[in-house]
């Protein structure tokens, strides 16, 4: 039995999982949030219960120190020594991983070259590292990068219609993300269908604050919507996904804004959120549909209407279609969404169990209806677990 964490660190927070592993068992899981500022929060599952705090966490290295300290205080392990691997995220690897690896000193150097191309996570996930290395110095530690699961895509799938030069001086391509989750899903779909997923052609549906959708062939990628940054692909909930990249120089003149500022409404203030007026949160967005908020109507069908055209397209890719997956939190909890998106895509064959899926959220479950000739599954996903068995087998441990 081995003891590995988890962990996803992000500019002003820590998330983690300890596994006892190979049981893939959750011993026990947690965040901290607002590293950084004056009052930070601090929550670790203690049998079953939330237990948190609320201090002041000055930086990385003293959220690692104080999960540390509450692993110990807690008896959830005897000896810190017992834990013998560490599992980052890292959200950018380029083009040069395909898989998760063990990290040295040349990982943290294409992970700090990438960070151009994720500012907020991939120095994040660095001063995670760092910090567990010094506390957890004997441990050994992996890179899960969400851009790998991707990077089995074929040039017309990566490559954008720009001057070749932009590719071969800058990494100018679709690189693609929540691959870990998109991963997860499909594997967990195949064994549910009890199926080999060699024969399986699917598409998952990462719903969430942040969205992708993902065209998989015989268990690997073959477009996925995310591109060069997570701003791409479909609507989200403050991201713009696809516009007509001519927008940015036309409200630039018409406003005087700077680049960065036109970025900063693009990301921050697009989406679900510019559209209703109203929430990024899908949830605020259901209950202002209900009270027949004209913003939140339209948001949400332009949001199933940009989740149809990617699906329409990656169907003709494929070539057919064996599964549709529903993951993330919009698609493990939001029934109308889910309804929606599966009746615009009648034509391609789907069909769901309307009261199955009035029923359930956030648990495994197949919402096709008998005569649907492509399964729908909602499978929540699990990218933690995913980070703990790479760094498991690749630490041979």
């Amino acid at each position: 039995m081995t003891k590995i964490i988890s962990v996803n660190a992000g500019s002003s927070s820590l998330k983690f999982q300890l596994f006892e592993m190979p049981q893939e068992k959750v011993l026990t899981s947690g965040i901290v949030e607002r590293i950084g500022m004056d009052q930070g929060i601090f929550t670790i599952k203690v049998n079953g219960k939330k237990v948190s705090e609320e201090r002041a966490i000055k930086d990385h290295g003293v959220a690692v120190q104080l999960l540390m300290e509450a692993l110990i205080k807690h008896n959830i392990v005897s000896d810190l020594n017992e834990i013998k691997g560490i599992g980052h995220r890292m959200v950018q690897g380029g083009d040069r991983y395909d898989q998760s690896c063990v990290i040295d000193e040349e990982v943290v150097q294409v992970v700090k070259d990438a960070s151009d191309l994720a500012p907020l996570h991939n120095p994040a996930g660095l001063v995670g590292y760092h910090a567990f290395k010094e506390v957890l110095p004997k441990a050994g530690h992996v890179a899960v990068f969400d851009t790998a699961f991707h990077q089995t895509m074929g040039p017309e799938s990566y490559l954008y219609p720009v001057p070749m030069k932009w590719y071969r001086d800058y990494k100018v391509r679709r690189y693609g993300m929540h691959g870990t989750s998109h991963q997860y899903v499909s594997q967990r779909c195949a064994e549910l269908m009890e199926k080999d997923i060699s024969t399986l052609k699917m598409i998952t549906c990462h719903l969430g604050n942040g969205a992708s959708i993902t065209a998989i062939d015989g268990g690997k990628c073959i477009n996925t919507s995310m591109g060069l940054t997570p701003l791409a692909g479909v609507m989200m909930g403050t991201r713009c996904g696809d516009i007509d990249p001519a927008i940015i120089g036309y409200i630039m003149k018409k406003t005087g804004m700077s680049i960065e500022e036109v970025d900063h409404v693009l990301n921050k203030e697009s989406g679900l959120l510019g559209v209703s007026e109203v929430s990024s949160d899908a949830r605020d967005i259901d209950k202002a549909c209900q009270e027949g908020h004209k913003g939140a109507l339209l948001a949400t069908d332009l949001y199933v209407n940009r989740i149809i055209n990617v699906v329409g397209g990656y169907f003709a890719q494929l070539g057919g279609l064996d599964a549709i997956v529903f993951t993330g939190g919009i698609g493990e909890n939001d029934q109308k969404i889910r309804r929606m998106v599966c009746d615009k895509l009648s034509a391609l064959g789907v069909a769901i169990d309307h009261e199955v899926n009035a029923q359930k959220r956030g648990v495994e479950c197949c919402l096709s209806s008998a005569d649907s000739k492509v399964a729908v599954w909602l499978i929540p996903t699990n990218e933690e677990l995913m980070i703990a068995r790479d760094t498991h087998r690749l630490l041979g441990i």
